[in-house]
């Protein structure tokens, strides 16, 4: 257990001084610009949480997958219907059958769109995905399995993510590289 005197010091040597950085981070992977100062906070907490037990060696590493964990659970919490917005289950006819077939059938549609989004990925970039996501490897595995570097099993896996959901959620599913110039120019500015 780290005491708060240490956490403190850490978190305003290892974390704040990340904080730019971790802003371009949210609204680049956010939608609602509005809520980046919130989410910022939030992730703020989750980290100071985790690193309660023990201080992370990679303060950069941890706050960043802490804050793209943090945003995938908030995108997957607002896709999910609350039970008060369904009107009355039970006026429903006893579908349970329908229900769960139309279920099936919506999961196979997903699943192939998924499929076809991994198919359009270049070589690399599709088979990082497919180490990572679907055989369950870690990242050095991927990296030793494949003969390169954990950097570059990470970028792969971040543009291929991006890829695909881009194209299960209707786009082009193209990969799409910033240059130096371009990310100099779309994180300059508006840091809070």
């Amino acid at each position: 257990m780290v005491d708060d005197e240490a956490l403190g010091a850490w978190f305003c040597d290892a974390i704040l001084t990340r904080e730019a950085s971790l802003m371009r981070f949210i609204r680049r992977n956010w939608r609602d610009a509005a809520e980046t100062a919130d989410l910022r906070q939030e992730i703020y907490e989750k980290v100071l949480t985790g690193a309660r037990r023990e201080l992370p060696r990679n303060a950069g590493h941890y706050l960043f997958a802490v804050a793209r964990n943090h945003l995938i659970n908030r995108a997957k919490r607002a896709q999910i219907v609350s039970f008060d917005l369904v009107a009355d289950i039970s006026a429903l006819a006893d579908g349970s059958d329908l229900y769960s077939t139309e279920r099936q059938v919506s999961a196979r549609d997903e699943l192939r769109r998924a499929q076809a989004g991994l198919d359009l990925l270049p070589p690399r970039c599709r088979e990082v995905v497919r180490l990572r996501k679907v055989e369950g490897l870690s990242t050095r595995e991927t990296a030793e399995r494949l003969g390169v570097g954990i950097d570059t099993v990470e970028k792969q896996l971040t543009l291929g993510i991006r890829a695909m959901t881009d194209f299960v959620l209707g786009g082009t599913g193209k990969i799409h590289r910033w240059s130096a110039t371009a990310r100099a120019t779309a994180g300059a500015g508006n840091d809070e």
